[in-house]
């Protein structure tokens, strides 16, 4: 079995200390395989900001895979956010803006949904779809395949649909097609997992919450999603597993749990 654990939205320059300790103490407990950074990482692309998320992806002891979101891009400074939009991200994550990382179990593929010219909104052009689609055309049936995104593919409220991510549509049809399971994504700080309607085969949205910021959404707490996957291609099972951290226990705890069965037919 491999475990995966999704992050998103730290938005370093507002974390939470307890709540970045508490973070800590997961990983180590849950011992994940691959950890996913699923954008906004910081609140204000500053360097020190991305140094803090840096220092915390090194405390959580796994592999892992960064995308940038709209606020790692700097809003204010304008001239290194037409020229350099990614420089400070680069300074702390590398140069690869969409890593993949595949292992016997997972196939992860990063896609970047921003772009410079976009304070807020996020899209996926033909070219990104076509990589996409490609890569997961060479995965193995014991691989589970993701793809994540910073925007959300889908949402469970219809007030969230401005924040949809352009091009979605055409990126999903052609991604389950080419043998997507999960589409991961941020940006809303609201955790849900939905199952898509009307492609060629099952997929799935997972969406993760705020992990350590105060930048809480409506009420929500922080949380992360947890996901496990047994490879045995003929059951296999992904159990989706949502961890909100409980400021009576200073620790996450885990609130839900979503099971699927990818198509392997």
């Amino acid at each position: 079995m491999s475990v995966l654990l999704q992050i998103s939205d730290t938005h370093f320059g507002t974390e939470q200390p307890q709540v970045v300790d508490a973070l800590v103490t997961l990983a180590r407990l849950q011992q994940p395989d691959l950890l996913v950074l699923s954008g906004d990482i910081t609140q204000r692309a500053k360097p020190a900001q991305f140094q803090a998320a840096r220092a915390l992806m090194d405390r959580l002891g796994a592999p892992f895979v960064a995308i940038p979101g709209n606020h790692d891009i700097p809003l204010f400074d304008v001239w290194t956010r037409i020229r350099r939009p990614y420089a400070r991200h680069i300074a702390a994550f590398g140069a690869e803006l969409e890593p993949v990382f595949s292992s016997a179990d997972l196939m992860v593929i990063c896609v970047n949904t921003t772009r410079a010219w976009r304070h807020k909104h996020g899209e996926v052009s033909a070219q990104q779809i076509d990589r996409v689609a490609q890569l997961l055309a060479q995965a193995q049936p014991d691989q589970l395949r993701v793809v994540v995104v910073h925007q959300p593919i889908a949402v469970a409220r219809t007030e969230d649909a401005p924040n949809l991510l352009r091009g979605h549509a055409a990126a999903l049809q052609r991604w389950a097609a080419a043998g997507a399971d999960l589409v991961l994504g941020g940006h809303i700080h609201l955790p849900y997992v939905v199952a898509l309607q009307g492609l060629a085969r099952p997929l799935w949205a997972v969406q993760a919450g705020t992990a350590v910021s105060a930048r809480v959404r409506d009420g929500v707490p922080n949380s992360v999603n947890l996901l496990r996957w047994s490879a045995d291609s003929a059951t296999g099972c992904c159990q989706i597993e949502q961890w909100d951290f409980s400021a009576a226990q200073g620790a996450f705890v885990r609130a839900m749990v979503s099971e699927v069965r990818p198509d392997r037919s």
